[in-house]
């Protein structure tokens, strides 16, 4: 057959010359100027390509002219044309073979189980299959990418009307051939909302729930904890929507550090922050007004009249997730799970400075916390107060207490830097200039320094611990009886403590010489 005006002779002397100039064509390579290198890569890739359809069209005609040996009943199988192909084109054993054999059996009419019968007419160019075969043909296309969109076709033939199959076999073709495999299979859920029967693409999602799992850890005190997790589309699109701000580099502007977190791990944190909120485990995480943090929002296009008619689908944007289709069906039932919550605030009879009475912050002083702080109190960090919780600036096992003016709100991330770098924060009763009532000292170890502190100015103002001799000592001055220190001995220490101490604070010497009388001490 003479195309284009060139016979088999003169294509075959053409072949060779490409062959001998492409043949150790880098050892001429330092002759071309830079700009001729990126012209000169498109002319070998166009070689590559027309070799790569050549190869299977000459596999095609081997076909069909019976030269690809069957077995008894005649019939050619993939496993005989991948030899052929091997013995032939010996660069096929690198893995290209099984792509090129089971396009060139489609192509001449093979059946769906990779075997071509004797006489079998040529696939039909205008089904779906001939069209994919075609572009590989024409080179549009390679073998590998051709037969990933044929398994496309053969998974989305149940679910499709028939009249669609060769439209979406052209979008196939289409789109493999500027984006490869991956794009096709992501394209599936389109096709089915476009092209699929009623109620496909709704139906597919819909029994992907049964498959979706959460593996039970076997949490480990000193080492990494696994999860093994399958989401369905619509689980991973609330995730990521939930994950995804937070989950964000957060360089602080203020002090010029980095974030150098790997991705992993503010991924982790991020998800970890999403638990603390839904699960009420952390309760700072209340707002302004006393309600909890906003929900995640999932941001999608669709056309209206899809939503309305509830058809088509909604293409998730904005995240990790982005590109994600969703059914009309499933964007309806996430809409139906927002739920709006309102909260009353109290504003009489609310004790906001509990001491050390308990550990956590109230509701209430939360609320006080968020209205006077409004956002974490790191320096350079914007977190609202919805994302913080409250943080003892002096710690609750050191001594301080669950009151307002020693509680600053603090983001995660910095709640951590501020535990690990052991800083201190003075809370004032008023503002300062830049209005903070949080001030933080950044250098590390300030905790520390500032405890020690503490400690010195409150031994300062302490009185010497009591031992029994200085018991005896202090009673026989409180009562003139210089006969104490043997009863002393005859009592509880703590008790005898307890009974001098309250009654020296008082300053009132006669109730505290009473329990000092020669006679046995009051219980």
């Amino acid at each position: 057959m003479v195309t284009g005006g060139l016979g088999l002779a003169e294509r075959r002397s053409r072949i060779r010359a490409a062959h001998e100039a492409l043949d150790a064509l880098g050892e001429v390579l330092h002759e071309a100027a830079g700009p001729e290198l990126a012209e000169l890569l498109g002319q070998v890739d166009a070689v590559a390509s027309s070799a790569e359809a050549a190869r299977v069209a000459v596999t095609l005609e081997a076909l069909v002219r019976g030269e690809v040996l069957g077995g008894a009943t005649g019939r050619v199988g993939t496993a005989a044309v991948i030899e052929w192909l091997r013995e032939h084109a010996p660069a096929t054993r690198q893995g290209t073979a099984a792509a090129a054999a089971k396009v060139a059996l489609l192509a001449a009419g093979g059946d769906g189980a990779g075997s071509l019968a004797p006489d079998a007419p040529l696939v039909d160019p205008d089904t779906a299959e001939g069209r994919i075969a075609h572009a590989v043909l024409a080179g549009e296309m390679s073998p590998s990418v051709g037969v990933a969109a044929l398994g496309e076709v053969e998974r989305l033939r149940p679910r499709l009307r028939p009249e669609a199959l060769p439209s979406v076999a052209d979008g196939l073709v289409e789109l493999g051939r500027g984006h490869g495999v991956g794009v096709l299979r992501r394209l599936r859920p389109a096709l089915l909302a476009r092209y699929g029967m009623p109620g496909e693409l709704d139906a597919v999602q819909q029994r992907l729930a049964g498959s979706a799992r959460l593996s039970a850890p076997l949490v480990a005190s000193t080492d990494l904890t696994e999860y093994q997790l399958r989401m369905t589309p619509e689980q991973a699109v609330a995730l990521e929507a939930a994950i995804g701000p937070l989950s964000a580099p957060a360089p602080n502007d203020a002090t010029g550090a980095r974030d150098l977190r790997p991705a992993g791990q503010r991924r982790v944190e991020a998800l970890t922050e999403v638990c603390r909120r839904s699960s009420g485990l952390d309760a700072d995480t209340t707002g302004p007004d006393g309600t909890g943090g906003a929900a995640a929002a999932v941001h999608l296009t669709i056309a209206l009249d899809d939503l309305v008619e509830g058809t088509g689908c909604g293409e998730v944007l904005g995240s990790t997730a982005t590109g994600t289709v969703l059914s009309v069906e499933t964007l309806r039932r996430i809409c139906c799970e927002a739920d709006l919550i309102p909260h009353v605030l109290g504003t009489a009879g609310e004790v906001l400075d509990l001491g050390r009475v308990a550990r956590l912050f109230s509701r209430a002083q939360r609320r006080a916390l968020a209205r006077r702080d409004r956002c974490c109190t790191y320096p350079g960090c914007a977190a609202p107060a919805a994302w913080t919780r409250a943080h003892h600036a002096l710690h609750w096992l050191d001594g301080g207490a669950t009151d307002l003016d020693n509680a600053a709100l603090l983001c995660e991330r910095h709640h951590q830097v501020v535990h690990r770098r052991r800083l201190w924060a003075t809370v004032r009763a008023r503002p300062d200039t830049r209005g903070r009532y949080v001030v933080w000292d950044l250098t590390e170890g300030s905790y520390d320094r500032h405890l020690e502190q503490i400690a010195r100015e409150r031994s300062a103002h302490d009185p010497p611990p009591i031992t029994p001799t200085r018991l005896a000592e202090l009673a026989a001055a409180l009562t003139g009886d210089d006969d104490l220190e043997s009863r002393v001995a005859e009592h509880d220490l703590a008790l005898w403590n307890e009974w001098f101490t309250d009654a020296a604070g008082e300053q009132d010497l006669d109730d505290a010489r009473a329990p000092w009388r020669k006679e046995t001490p009051a219980a």
